[in-house]
């Protein structure tokens, strides 16, 4: 029987997340602190105690994330026939199947949430959730949208997020309301991730995934770009750095899951969001999130 990883990206974050694992689990306690150290603040401090405002910085929110998750995997010991990662997610689901450390997942983490952030502040976008209409209809809108607006998040039938400009998104959601969209309202994000928007922080990620040590892993990962299984180093480096402008093609990625016969899967990590989609791409899916031990 195939058992799959997966592992949430962020807005799956929230305040205590961690805490009893840091508490309990002594090689868990080592982890959170060699992060604060690599990290260069306590981050433990606004994951177990901090406000919900402090936790939703891009900076935090995406190291506090991975960190959850992962170390949750390596407390329970995790054994995984394959893996996959919503958006940031992935990074977790990596470091998990072995195809990067522990150290050099975190850096790159880091790394990325400071260039989103940077790219986000240069450019300023948003995200909208347009729900009960099907992907070509919504990829169609967006194509016949003036300004930069595009498919980001395929996360499951009749629910795909789109990405771009303020006033391209704002258009794309009056038109799909109009195509008879049960709902396109803008999510509460500082930017236009999975976006040409992200261009910038595309380019500053490149040359440190690049450089940093990929090691094949235990078991295949089913990459955001285009939802097929990976071993290569190589591809997974390039699909990394495409991911940053590229859709996130959950919904694929759990339909392939599903054909290469991953017969369980087990979320890692904050929150229950990635379950619920998983159950919505296959209402028979054997599926469970696990936030602690």
């Amino acid at each position: 029987m195939k058992h799959a990883y997966v592992f949430p990206g962020q807005g799956a974050q929230s305040v205590g997340m961690g805490k009893d694992l840091y508490e309990n689990v002594p090689e868990a306690k080592e982890l959170f602190e060699k992060a604060n150290e690599i990290l260069g603040f306590r981050i433990t401090d606004i994951m177990f105690s901090g406000t919900d405002e402090q936790l939703k910085q891009t900076k935090v929110t995406q190291p506090a994330v991975f960190l959850h998750s992962v170390i949750l995997a390596k407390a329970l010991g995790v054994k995984p026939d394959a893996v996959a990662g919503h958006s940031l997610g992935e990074f977790s689901a990596l470091v998990v199947a072995g195809a990067l450390s522990f150290e050099d997942g975190l850096k790159l983490v880091a790394k990325r949430a400071l260039a989103m952030q940077a790219a986000c502040e240069q450019q300023p976008g948003t995200m909208a959730a347009v729900l009960g209409l099907d992907d070509p209809t919504v990829e169609q809108i967006c194509a016949s949208t003036e300004g930069t607006v595009v498919a980001a998040n395929y996360n499951c039938p009749g629910q795909l997020v789109i990405s771009g400009a303020v006033e391209a998104v704002d258009a794309a959601c009056a038109k799909a309301k109009e195509a008879g969209a049960r709902r396109a309202l803008r999510l509460p994000v500082g930017g236009a991730f999975h976006s040409p928007l992200m261009e910038p922080a595309k380019v500053e990620l490149e040359k440190a995934i690049e450089e940093a040590p990929f090691r094949t892993p235990v078991c295949p990962i089913y990459q955001n770009v285009d939802a097929k299984p990976y071993t290569d180093p190589a591809a997974i480096k390039a699909n990394l750095i495409a991911q940053l402008t590229a859709p996130v093609r959950w919904t694929y990625i759990v339909k392939q899951m599903l054909a290469d016969g991953v017969e369980e899967f087990t979320e890692l990590g904050p929150g229950t969001v990635l379950q619920g989609l998983v159950k919505k791409v296959d209402p028979t899916a054997n599926v469970e999130s696990k936030s602690t031990l």
